[in-house]
């Protein structure tokens, strides 16, 4: 039986691509040499990135949702007379959205394809920024964040997914950080803009990335490889041929997409007594633990509420400094984009971490003597610089590798067939341990400053064993090659 009957029987009927991906690409395959527009894109490096810069518009919402709640927290108290276990409650509501959406992300993505799950994404961003814009009372505020936080679960399982899907192998990794670049820039723009901005005009502006989104969905193509796993042969190859370029010969890669969908679906339905395989639980296990770790060295935490370390390490522009932080992490984001594929994903994910360890240890000793040392002597002023220093670093390490990498090394080696469910599961493990972290986080910094920061640092430091022992390098191989190294 060929490839397409195999996967169209029973399953085409069922499953198809919820925005169609047009017909404008395989025009230009055809007729490139007539249409200038076609120029544009025959560079592959130039359509991929086209692609990807659309797409990273759901990330930088993300980043958004993440940095809003930082410099709106005294006016949105004073406005709507909130507690501040009221707010926090405000703030940890996109997490649990997100959890919610982790558990559909990946059903969403299999059935209606990358680009339609996108689209549904969209949509309750733009409802809950408009709810929390307009709200009166707890009610408004608190169903806005929970349907910002429904959509920001599809996207921070999608978009990595979708990016690697269609990158070339030697530009995977750095194509695939853009995906955390995006946030750490809709976080800059967050405290940026709330610098100027009262909490319900910067609500507003939350709708744009996702309105610009909308359309530009139109204009790229769907993912080459869901494609052909759905059986769509010829819109697949006219995918991916738009995507490497219209003079570049895509046969290898063709076959390799074929064999590997063709040898997934040969396979019966996955039980858990298959998860005993290498092939299952090792790719589970290394997602699920990176993205676990990325959220226990509490980084949502400091970001969510940095305002209020600021403050309480003595810094009176809070606000200001916490902008400043959000522009290192943004530049620190993009040099890690610029060496994930030069040095690889491991290296960077042991700098990354190690660098973090240090970092925290700094702060939580800044934070001890601060407690030890009366508020009007110079060495409590000293500490309190020494903390923020130590915080920016923490910040800079973690852009440096555990920011972006988990990501992308999730989206790299779930097993196809399992990769719907699997990476729903550690998109929603990611997702509640940021829900942990956000709402501790200001309880924990009440009881100890110190104590707070020493926890995060434990953490941080089983993340240096864990990427240094267990993570593969996937720098250079296809997906393919990579789901082969793993059996």
């Amino acid at each position: 039986m060929s490839f397409r009957d195999d996967n169209e029987d029973g399953r085409s009927d069922l499953r198809k691509p919820f925005l169609h991906t047009g017909s404008w690409y395989r025009m230009g395959s055809r007729q490139s040499s007539m249409m200038t527009s076609s120029q544009m894109i025959r560079d592959r490096s130039v359509s991929v990135l086209a692609c990807v810069l659309i797409v990273a518009l759901g990330p930088i919402q993300f980043g958004f949702t993440g940095g809003y709640s930082s410099p709106t927290q005294a006016a949105i108290m004073r406005d709507l007379n909130l507690t501040v276990s009221e707010f926090s409650l405000f703030g940890s509501l996109s997490n649990v959205g997100a959890m919610v959406g982790a558990i559909a992300s990946g059903q969403i993505a299999e059935y209606i394809g990358r680009k339609g799950s996108l689209m549904i994404a969209a949509i309750p961003n733009i409802i809950g920024w408009l709810c929390i814009s307009f709200a009166t009372d707890t009610s408004f505020l608190y169903m806005g964040r929970l349907l910002e936080g429904f959509g920001v679960g599809i996207i921070s399982y999608t978009v990595p997914v979708y990016i690697a899907e269609i990158a070339p192998q030697n530009m995977r990794g750095g194509l695939g950080s853009v995906n955390q670049l995006s946030v750490t820039i809709g976080i800059m723009l967050a405290y940026l803009l709330g610098l100027f901005s009262n909490w319900r005009i910067l609500a507003i502006l939350g709708t744009l990335p996702c309105l610009i989104l909308i359309p530009g969905l139109f204009f790229i193509p769907e993912s080459p490889r869901w494609l052909a796993k759905m059986g769509m042969t010829d819109d697949f190859e006219s995918s991916l041929q738009v995507l490497r370029g219209f003079d570049t010969d895509i046969t290898v890669e063709v076959n390799e997409i074929k064999r590997s969908v063709a040898s997934s679906n040969r396979r019966t339905a996955i039980r858990f007594s298959d998860l005993k395989h290498r092939r299952y639980w090792f790719p589970l296990m290394i997602g699920i633990g990176l993205l676990v770790l990325q959220q226990l060295s509490g980084i949502n935490g400091v970001l969510f509420y940095s305002s209020n370390i600021f403050q309480s390490a003595g810094i009176s522009s809070s606000d200001a400094a916490t902008f400043g932080l959000g522009a290192i992490q943004v530049i620190a984001t993009a040099v890690s984009t610029w060496l994930v594929d030069k040095t690889g994903r491991r290296i960077l994910l042991t700098v990354s971490s190690v660098g973090m360890t240090f970092s925290l240890v700094v702060v939580a000793a800044a934070f001890f003597t601060k407690s030890f040392v009366e508020e009007s002597s110079s060495l409590y002023a000293a500490m309190g610089i020494v903390s923020v220093i130590g915080v920016v670093g923490m910040v800079i390490a973690f852009s440096l590798g555990m920011g972006p990498i988990p990501w992308v090394i999730m989206s790299e080696i779930l097993p196809v067939n399992i990769k719907g469910l699997a990476g729903s599961i550690a998109t929603l493990a990611n997702w509640f341990i940021a829900w942990l972290i956000t709402m501790t986080a200001p309880l924990l910094l009440a009881w100890s400053g110190g104590g707070t920061f020493t926890l995060y640092m434990l953490m941080c430091a089983a993340t240096v064993v864990f990427a240094s022992i267990l993570v593969p390098e996937t720098k250079g191989k296809t997906l393919e090659e990579i789901q082969f190294s793993l059996r």
